[in-house]
């Protein structure tokens, strides 16, 4: 077993990148694209728009940079994604036209598929793949401040230097922090993975030890049940990122206090991987994430019954769900197939997730539009089903490993 503060060498630079990327890409547009749209003339869903194609394309390229981390290791696709970051970032910072706009987004789709959670997990497997669930925990624990960081900056950015200055600023972070980072990162790998046995849902402690050998209808039933929970999740998670404002509003709260609620969800996210680092990380991964898929039903639910404590409610036990299922994306995927293949199996997996996520915010403004608050219970019942495709995954472990 790898020493923890040998571990935490790879866990710091790659928490203090991945807080990088989502500061500068999925954070980006909330500050953003208001004043770019006005000086440029757009469309503000025009802008939106370039950046839905980005999430997209993110999705396409997500399992050609899982098997180039099984492969080669994520040094080198990481340092990758930092060019790309910083190509589409100077190229949004000198757009003079739509079509330009557009253009940048696309790069930096490229290097959000090749950069953010997937490439980071995927690396974190092929070092340490023993010692995976307690890295992975600490990545997205600090990466989980990235809207807390990214935000207050950016409009800093754009007061003092414009909205282009932001965007020039954001790229060469990436080249004179990001690249650096990730070139210290280990070239090889670090940890040599135990023999394969079996796990069941009432592991204590879970790496990188692989499942029984399963009959490939078996993986690839468990591989779809698997990628409707991520899609599942995050369809809910950018929902509530695009819209959570706004129902608060309808439920009667004035505009200052209902963005003063939403903005509790980042450290909702922190205090929930804080749970998980702390209390749950020595139960099976698949009870800490059916525990946090609770959490936004409950939350919908807790908004209607509890009066004035609601809209508290909802953002904290939503937020804490959604920062445990974050990690969950990262560990389950780990328990259920093993080490091996992880990067190309991950880009795979989380490629409807992403699809879910791009098109999350159009969807649910459409519902919400129709039904008003009524719109919170799709979101909820989405919740509910991946609670109950979390259990089913729990169910068919256990029934496995007593073969």
């Amino acid at each position: 077993m790898i020493r923890h503060g040998k571990l935490w060498w790879v866990v710091l630079p790659l928490g203090t990148t991945q807080t990088l990327a989502w500061a500068s890409s999925y954070y980006l547009p909330a500050v953003l694209a208001g004043p770019l749209a006005a000086d440029l003339g757009l469309p503000l869903t025009h802008v939106f728009g370039a950046f839905t194609l980005a999430l997209l394309i993110s999705a396409a390229v997500g399992p050609w940079a899982g098997r180039a981390i099984d492969e080669r290791g994520g040094r080198a696709v990481l340092g990758v994604s930092n060019i790309l970051f910083a190509l589409g970032l100077a190229g949004l910072g000198l757009a003079q036209s739509e079509w330009q706009v557009w253009a940048a987004w696309c790069v930096i789709g490229l290097a959000m598929g090749s950069g953010l959670y997937d490439t980071a997990f995927a690396t974190i497997v092929r070092l340490y793949p023993a010692s995976a669930r307690n890295a992975i925990i600490g990545v997205a624990l600090m990466a989980g401040f990235a809207s807390t960081v990214g935000w207050p900056l950016t409009a800093w950015w754009i007061d003092a230097l414009g909205w282009r200055g932001a965007c020039f600023v954001w790229a060469g972070l990436h080249l004179l922090l990001g690249l650096p980072l990730h070139r210290l990162l280990p070239k090889e790998r670090a940890e040599i993975p135990p023999c394969a046995q079996p796990l069941t849902t009432s592991a204590a402690a879970v790496g990188s030890r692989a499942p029984a050998r399963k009959r490939p209808a078996y993986r690839l039933r468990m591989a779809v049940v698997m990628a409707t929970v991520f899609a599942l999740t995050w369809f809910i998670s950018t929902a509530m990122a695009a819209h959570l404002p706004a129902l608060l509003l309808a439920q009667g709260l004035d505009p200052a206090t209902a963005l003063g609620v939403a903005m509790l969800v980042g450290p909702a996210q922190v205090a929930g991987r804080l749970l998980e680092f702390g209390l749950l990380r020595h139960v099976h991964p698949l009870l800490s994430a059916r525990l946090a898929a609770a959490g936004h039903p409950l939350g919908a639910a807790a908004l209607v019954l509890t009066g004035s404590a609601g809209p508290w409610l909802l953002v904290g036990l939503h937020g804490m769900g959604n920062g445990i299922l974050t990690i969950a994306k990262g560990t389950l995927p780990l328990v259920v197939f093993g080490a091996a293949g992880y990067g190309e199996r991950q880009g795979w997996l989380m490629a409807p997730a992403r699809v879910a996520q791009a098109l999350a915010p159009l969807l649910f403004g459409l519902a919400f539009a129709h039904w008003g608050n009524g719109a919170l219970w799709l979101t909820a019942a989405l919740g509910v089903l991946t609670l109950v495709l979390l259990q089913y995954l729990a169910l068919c472990l256990d029934k496995q490993s007593s073969i």
